[in-house]
C-alpha cells in the first residue's frame, strides 16, 4: 500500500509551487485572525529555511509521508514546532495539490512559450537569408510547383504562432485558484480567497468548491497544445530527416545535431531530429493518458487524479527538449540551395503557370487550359525538353488557336515571382511576411 500509495517520487517537482501555496495561505490565516500573527511569523520563517534547503539538497524521499504535502509539513513541524500544525487550517490536500499543480503548469506555459518564441526567431532569422532562395513545393511528395525556401520556413513561423497562442488560451483559463476550496465543500472559517488567489498570481478564485478541486482542464489543455505543437515539430523534423538524404541532399546537418554509425564510419545521421519525431509520439500518449484517467470520474476528488502529473510532467520534459533540439536544427542547418533548385525546376513544376496564363492572357476556360497544358506536357516528355524550351510553334501545333501568342516566362524564376497574392510565395510577399514577423516578436 505504501508503495502505490505514495506520489513523493514525482510530485516533489512540485515543491516550490507547494511552499508559495504555503505562505500565501498562512499570511491570509493571519490577516483573517484564524492563527496568530506570531505563529505566521514562525511558519514563514520554517517555509523559508525549508525553500532554502529543498534548494541546496533536493527533496527528500519518504514514502511513508506520501507526498510532497506531508513531507513539507512534516518538516516543519520538526524547524517550528506547534505554529506548523496550525497551517493546515481550512484548507485540504485536495485543493492543495490542486493549486500548486495550476501553478505549476502556469510556469510551464511560460516556459514553453519562451522556447517556441525562439524557434520562431531561428526560422525568420533562416527565413529572411534565403527569401529568394527556390527550392520545390511537393504534393504527395511530388514536385508540384516552384515555391522560395523562405516562404517554406515562414509556414512553420505560423504554426508556431498558432502553438503560442494556444498554450497563452491555457494559461488565461486556468488562471483561477482552487485553494479554499478545502476537501470538496469550502470552509467554515472566515477565509479570503481572493487574498490567496492575488498573492499567488492568479486572476481570482474558481467559483464552485467542488469544480476547485476536482477540475484537470487546465492539464488537458496544457497536454493538448504540447500534441499540437509536438505535431508541427514533428512535420519539420521529418522534413529534415528527407532532405538529408542523400537521394534529396537539400541540407547537410552539422556534426553537432547528427550522429555517426557504429559500422559505418561514412555516415551522418539526423538523429536528433529523428528522436523529436520519435517524442511526438509519446507527448500524445501522455495527452490520451491524462483524458482516459479523467473520462470516468464522478466529483470530486479520486485518487486516480494522483496519475494525472506523471504525463503532464513528461510531456513538458519532452516537448522542451524538442523545442530546443529543432531551434538548433534550424539555427545551425546547411541548406544545399543549389540542388534544391535543381530539383525545383524538374517535374514540369511550371505547367499550372502555362494553365493560368491560357485562362488569363488567352480567354481560355481553365478546364480547357489545363488539358491543353497537359498535352504540352506529353509533348515536352516526348521530346525529351523542358515547358520553358517550348515555342508558339509547338503550342498552335496542340491548339491552332494559340498562334501568334506570345509566351510567358516559365522558368521557375518566372513561376516564384508571379505568384504575388496575399500569402504568396513571391519574394517580396516573403518579405513582407518577416517583416510582419519581426515585429510580432519584438511585441
Amino acid at each position: 500500500m505504501r508503495e502505490i500509495n505514495a506520489s513523493i517520487p514525482f510530485d516533489k517537482r512540485l515543491w516550490q509551487e507547494d511552499i508559495a501555496g504555503s505562505k500565501a495561505h498562512a499570511d491570509m490565516l493571519a490577516v483573517n485572525g484564524i492563527i496568530t500573527a506570531s505563529d505566521n511569523a514562525a511558519i514563514q520563517s520554517g517555509l523559508d529555511s525549508i525553500y532554502a534547503e529543498y534548494a541546496a539538497n533536493g527533496v527528500p524521499e519518504d514514502l511513508t509521508l506520501e507526498d510532497i504535502h506531508m513531507v513539507t509539513e512534516t518538516r516543519l513541524r520538526a524547524l517550528v514546532g506547534e505554529p506548523a500544525a496550525r497551517l493546515h487550517t481550512a484548507r485540504s490536500r485536495n485543493d492543495q495539490v490542486a493549486t500548486d499543480f495550476r501553478l505549476w503548469v502556469r510556469n510551464a506555459t511560460h516556459e514553453i512559450d519562451a522556447g517556441l518564441r525562439a524557434f520562431q526567431s531561428a526560422l525568420v532569422t533562416r527565413a529572411e537569408e534565403h527569401a529568394d532562395s527556390i527550392m520545390p513545393g511537393f504534393t504527395h511528395l511530388q514536385v508540384a510547383q516552384p515555391v522560395t525556401l523562405g516562404h517554406h520556413l515562414m509556414a512553420y513561423y505560423e504554426m508556431t504562432k498558432r502553438d503560442r497562442s494556444r498554450f497563452a488560451d491555457c494559461r488565461s483559463r486556468l488562471n483561477q485558484s482552487p485553494l479554499g476550496a478545502a476537501a470538496l465543500a469550502g470552509t467554515s472559517f472566515p477565509i479570503d480567497r481572493t487574498a490567496t488567489a492575488l498573492a499567488l498570481g492568479f486572476d481570482g478564485p474558481m467559483a464552485n468548491s467542488l469544480d476547485s478541486v476536482s477540475d484537470r482542464d487546465f492539464a488537458l489543455e496544457f497536454l493538448t497544445a504540447a500534441a499540437q505543437t509536438a505535431l508541427h515539430l514533428s512535420r519539420l523534423a521529418e522534413e529534415m530527416i528527407i532532405w538529408a538524404s542523400q537521394p534529396y541532399g537539400f541540407i547537410s546537418l552539422p556534426d553537432a545535431w547528427s550522429t555517426g554509425s557504429s559500422i559505418m564510419p561514412q555516415k551522418r545521421n539526423p538523429d536528433a531530429a529523428e528522436l523529436v519525431r520519435g517524442h511526438a509520439g509519446r507527448i500524445i500518449g501522455c495527452m490520451n493518458s491524462l483524458m482516459i484517467t479523467m473520462k470516468g470520474l464522478p466529483l470530486a476528488y479520486s485518487k486516480d487524479m494522483q496519475d494525472d502529473k506523471p504525463p503532464v510532467f513528461e510531456a513538458y520534459d519532452l516537448l522542451a527538449l524538442s523545442i530546443a533540439a529543432m531551434t538548433g536544427m534550424v539555427a545551425n542547418v546547411t541548406f544545399n540551395t543549389p540542388r534544391m533548385r535543381e530539383v525545383a525546376g524538374s517535374g514540369f513544376s511550371t505547367a499550372t503557370d502555362l494553365a493560368d496564363w491560357l485562362v488569363r492572357e488567352c480567354g481560355m476556360p481553365f478546364r480547357e487550359a489545363h488539358h491543353v497544358t497537359g498535352s504540352v506536357v506529353k509533348s515536352c516528355e516526348a521530346r525529351g525538353i523542358s515547358l520553358s524550351d517550348i515555342t508558339v510553334d509547338d503550342l498552335s501545333a496542340i491548339n491552332p488557336a494559340l498562334a501568334g501568342c506570345n509566351l510567358p516566362d516559365l522558368s521557375i524564376e518566372g513561376s516564384v515571382n508571379s505568384r504575388t497574392s496575399a500569402g504568396g510565395t513571391a519574394p517580396m510577399r516573403v518579405k513582407e511576411a518577416i517583416r510582419t514577423a519581426k515585429k510580432e516578436l519584438e511585441a
